[in-house]
């Protein structure tokens, strides 16, 4: 736990706060008096689907089925030249 001054604090705040946030508890002191702690938030691991889940108790999103896993589509294959291709000979 750091203590500092008021004034200090003032000064170098950036790096106080940044300290806070990696779970270091700083208290500020006025006069030799503490007057105010800084303690950071508590990071909770949440996943997107938790995240997003009052988004859809609102109705605003719309989340897939549960234990769906992200697919890409199957590429198209057609006839022909690659596009690539094709733009280079336009471009000549």
């Amino acid at each position: 736990m750091a203590a500092v001054g008021i004034r200090e604090f003032k000064a170098r705040a950036s790096y106080y706060v940044e300290l806070a946030s990696r779970g270091e508890q700083v208290t500020i002191t006025k006069r030799g008096k503490s007057i105010a702690r800084l303690v950071g938030e508590p990071r909770r691991k949440t996943s997107l689907r938790d995240r997003l889940a009052p988004l859809a108790a609102e109705g605003l999103i719309r989340l897939p089925p549960s234990g769906t896993a992200a697919r890409l589509p199957e590429p198209v294959v057609v006839a022909g030249l690659p596009v690539s291709e094709v733009i280079m000979e336009e471009r000549r």
